[in-house]
C-alpha cells in the first residue's frame, strides 16, 4: 500500500491552463474545456459545479486520464502530486491508479463487477498493485468495511445482493484501498434517496478528514457541494468562471451570475435569498388553492390499498408488502405530495392508480364525469374504461427515455391529441404548439420538428409535461419530475406544474423524496415509511411541524447550508 505525505503542504492535484476538444470525424470540432486551471490541496474537499453540458464530465475524464477519442487534451498541463501526467500513455499511468489516485462513479451497480464477490474486487487491487495475497485483501477489506460502516460479511456477497446505498460503499471502500492522495466522486449520491444520499455523503467527508485526502466531488446538487466543500468550481460553457469558497458563496454570494443563478436557484427552495438573484417566482401552494375553483371534484378515491409480492426461494415463498392500508383522496385543481424513501412503496401506488398494477387488498374508485359514479378501476370497462385512460396522465422520471428517439416532439404531442381528442392533423398541429407555450417553450414552431436528442434535459421534461396535458386530464401522476434535472432547471420545472394546476384546473399526485420541493408546489402531503402512511396532512403542517420522528429525519437529510447564516 501507499504511504501518504502530506506534509510539505503542496497540491495532490495541479491543472494549468487545460483545453480539451472533441473532433469528431463528422461534424464540428467542439471545445469542451477551455483553459481551466485548478488545484486541490493534501486534505481539502473541492466541489466542481455546473449544469449538465457544462464540462465537468470532460474535465474529470482528463485529469483521470480517462479521455477516450474523439476527445483530446490541447493544451495545459496536469500534474498527479510531482507528477506531470498530460502525456503519459496508458502503461506509464496505470500504476498511479488506485495507489494515487482512485474514482468513485456515479452508478453504484456498474461500477461493480456482477459476476464476482465482493472480496474478489479488493483482492484484485491489491494483487495487481502490491502482490498482496488473498489474506492480507481481505483483512485490508474488512477494515476497510468498519470505516464505511458494513458488516464483514457482505464481502461474500455479489453486488445485486445488496442495496444501492450499500454498494456505493463498497465502492467508497475499493477507492481507499491503497490510501490515495486524491479521490474524485462524480455524482456518487445522484438516484439515491435523502437520507441515504446524506449518510454516504456524511462517510467521506469523515473519511476525509480522517485520512487526509484530497477530494473533488462533482455534482449538480449545489446544496451538497455548499454543504460539504471547502471551496467551489463553478464550470460554465467548459470554463471554470469562478473559484470560490463554500463558506463565503452563503454568508456573501458568489459574483458570477451563472453562479449567483445556481445558488439563487437552490437558496429558493429554502426560503432564502441571494443577493442579485432573479429566478423562478414560486407562489404559496396555498395561494394557488385559493386562485383555483373554490369547489374540488374528486378524481380518485383511494381506500386500504394493499399490494403484496410473493418471491420463491426453492420451495419456500416469501412475502413482501410494498403497501399497507394506504387511504386518501386526489381531486381536481389540488397537488398532493406523496414522500418517502426509495423502497417506501410511492412507485407501486402510482403503478396501481395508472393501472399498469393491480391491488391484493383495498380499492381505488375513480369518479366518473360521464355518469357521476364511483367505479372500481381494476373492473373499468368500456366508455368509462376510456374515460379513465384519458383523464389520468402520467409523467415519468427520466425525460430521455419517456419520449421515442425516432419521432419529432410535434409527432410525441400531436398522438394523445388524434388519439383521445379525435382532432383532424392540422387542428392537432396547432394545439401542439399551444400545448408548447403552456409549458413555457417559445416560439414552438422551433420545437415541433425536433427530435428528442435536439433538446436539452430541461426541455425535454417540459415536452413529457406537454404530451401529458395534451388529453386534457383531470389528473397527472407526476413521478419524480425533477430528481434527474439540474438544480436551476427544477425550480424552472416546479414554476411550470405550478401554472398548470392555476391555469388548467388539473389534479397533481406529485411523488418525490424532496420535500423540499414538495413544500413549494403541494397543497397536501402524505409520508410514506415501508408501504405504510405514517404522516399525513396539509404540506405546511407536515414539512413545518412534523410529528414523526421519521419526517423530521427526512428533513434533516436535506442539505441547507444557510441554516448558520439564518440563525445569526
Amino acid at each position: 500500500m501507499s504511504e501518504r505525505n502530506t506534509g510539505d503542504g503542496s497540491p495532490v492535484l495541479s491543472v494549468q491552463d487545460l483545453s480539451v476538444r472533441y473532433a469528431p470525424k463528422i461534424g464540428p470540432a467542439v471545445d469542451a474545456v477551455k483553459h481551466a486551471s485548478l488545484q486541490v490541496a493534501p486534505g481539502e474537499f473541492v466541489g466542481l459545479a455546473g449544469e449538465s453540458g457544462s464540462g465537468k464530465t470532460t474535465f474529470a475524464q482528463a485529469v483521470l486520464k480517462l479521455l477516450r477519442s474523439p476527445g483530446h487534451i490541447t493544451g495545459g498541463r496536469i500534474a498527479w502530486g510531482d507528477t506531470d501526467v498530460t502525456d503519459l500513455d496508458a502503461d506509464a499511468v496505470r500504476p498511479l491508479r488506485w495507489s494515487y489516485v482512485s474514482t468513485v462513479f456515479q452508478s453504484s451497480m456498474n461500477s461493480l463487477n456482477p459476476v464476482v464477490r465482493v472480496r474478489r474486487m479488493f483482492e484484485d487491487v491489491m494483487r495487481e498493485h502490491d502482490g498482496s495475497d488473498a489474506a492480507a485483501a481481505r483483512t485490508r477489506a474488512e477494515e476497510l468495511f468498519d470505516l464505511v460502516s458494513i458488516d464483514a460479511k457482505f464481502l461474500d456477497m455479489f453486488p445485486h445482493e445488496l442495496s444501492g446505498g450499500m454498494r456505493q460503499r463498497v465502492n467508497l471502500a475499493l477507492a481507499l484501498t491503497l490510501n490515495p492522495h486524491l479521490v474524485l466522486f462524480d455524482e456518487p449520491t445522484t438516484g439515491l434517496d435523502v437520507v441515504v444520499q446524506k449518510s454516504i455523503l456524511d462517510k467521506i467527508r469523515e473519511l476525509q478528514e480522517r485520512e487526509r485526502f484530497g477530494a473533488i466531488l462533482i455534482t449538480h446538487d449545489m446544496g451538497t457541494l455548499l454543504d460539504f466543500s471547502d471551496r467551489i468550481a463553478v464550470m460554465y460553457e467548459g470554463e471554470i468562471v469562478e473559484d470560490i469558497g463554500a463558506q463565503r458563496a452563503v454568508d456573501i454570494g458568489p459574483r458570477h451570475p451563472y453562479s449567483i443563478h445556481l445558488v439563487g436557484s437552490y437558496a429558493e427552495l429554502l426560503g432564502e435569498e441571494v443577493a442579485g438573484y432573479e429566478g423562478a417566482e414560486l407562489s404559496h401552494p396555498g395561494d394557488v388553492a385559493a386562485e383555483a375553483p373554490t369547489e374540488h371534484p374528486v378524481v380518485l378515491e383511494v381506500e386500504g390499498l394493499g399490494r403484496r409480492f410473493e418471491k420463491r426461494r426453492g420451495m419456500r415463498v416469501e412475502h413482501v408488502d410494498a403497501v399497507t392500508d394506504a387511504s386518501f383522496t386526489l381531486a381536481e385543481g389540488e397537488v398532493t405530495a406523496l414522500v418517502g424513501q426509495s423502497g417506501s412503496g410511492k412507485s407501486t401506488i402510482a403503478r396501481i392508480i395508472t393501472r399498469i398494477d393491480e391491488p391484493t387488498s383495498g380499492v381505488v374508485r375513480y369518479h366518473a364525469k360521464n355518469d357521476g359514479g364511483a367505479h372500481d378501476i381494476t373492473k373499468l370497462r368500456g366508455k368509462v374504461a376510456r374515460e379513465y385512460r384519458r383523464n389520468v396522465q402520467y409523467v415519468f422520471q427520466d425525460p430521455y427515455a419517456a419520449l421515442n428517439p425516432t419521432r419529432t416532439v410535434g409527432y410525441a404531442l400531436a398522438r394523445p391529441l388524434v388519439n383521445y381528442l379525435h382532432v383532424g392533423r392540422r387542428e392537432a398541429i396547432e394545439r401542439a404548439a399551444s400545448l408548447l407555450e403552456d409549458v413555457g417553450l417559445t416560439p414552438a414552431g422551433r420545437f415541433l420538428g425536433r427530435l428528442p436528442h435536439e433538446l436539452s434535459g430541461g426541455q425535454r421534461q417540459r415536452v413529457v409535461i406537454a404530451r401529458a396535458l395534451a388529453p386534457e386530464p383531470r389528473l397527472v401522476i407526476a413521478d419524480e419530475p425533477i430528481a434527474s434535472l439540474d438544480v436551476s432547471i427544477r425550480a424552472e420545472i416546479l414554476e411550470v406544474l405550478q401554472s398548470l394546476v392555476k391555469t388548467h384546473g388539473v389534479g397533481m399526485l406529485y411523488i418525490t423524496h424532496d420535500l423540499l420541493s414538495a413544500r413549494s408546489l403541494a397543497g397536501e402531503a402524505i409520508v410514506l415509511r415501508e408501504g405504510r402512511i405514517v404522516e399525513q396532512g396539509s404540506a405546511a403542517d407536515v414539512i413545518d411541524e412534523p410529528r414523526e420522528e421519521y419526517t423530521r429525519r427526512l428533513l434533516d437529510a436535506i442539505p441547507n447550508p444557510f441554516h448558520k447564516r439564518s440563525a445569526a
